[in-house]
């Protein structure tokens, strides 16, 4: 015959042991971040911006250009080729010349633009 008080006492302990919250230990390998702090008190960061129009113009010579103009109107993509380098022109303000180093100047919209290019004659290119 089995004691009842034995029995008893192994139920309740049963289930004051149920009631636990056995969760496993969590063990990670990563080191806090040595930065957090510095990050989390950094100025936000502005985007470049994104490209508004991408427009292919014929000029007077019977010459493509190829250009990018960017949101903000403060920079515009000049490309002479199709699969050539680009060049980035800025203006200080929207609405004024784009300008590169080099003798690079861009005036106009994406359908209408003068552009002058070092080594060639300013041109007049249409969309």
């Amino acid at each position: 015959m089995k004691n009842p008080s034995l029995i008893a006492a192994a139920a309740i302990a049963l289930f004051s042991l149920a009631a636990c919250e056995s969760k496993p230990e969590e063990v990670s390998s990563t080191a806090p971040d040595p930065m957090a702090s510095q990050l989390a008190n950094a100025a936000p960061v502005e985007l470049p911006p994104a490209i508004s129009e991408s427009v292919t113009l014929r000029c007077g010579d019977n010459s493509l250009i190829y250009v990018d103009f960017f949101q903000g109107n403060k920079q515009v993509q000049l490309k002479t080729e199709k699969g050539g380098p680009a060049t980035m022109l800025k203006a200080p303000e929207a609405g004024q010349p784009f300008e590169a180093a080099g003798g690079y100047k861009l005036t106009g919209t994406p359908k209408n633009v003068n552009v002058t290019v070092p080594g060639k004659a300013a041109k007049t290119c249409h969309a």
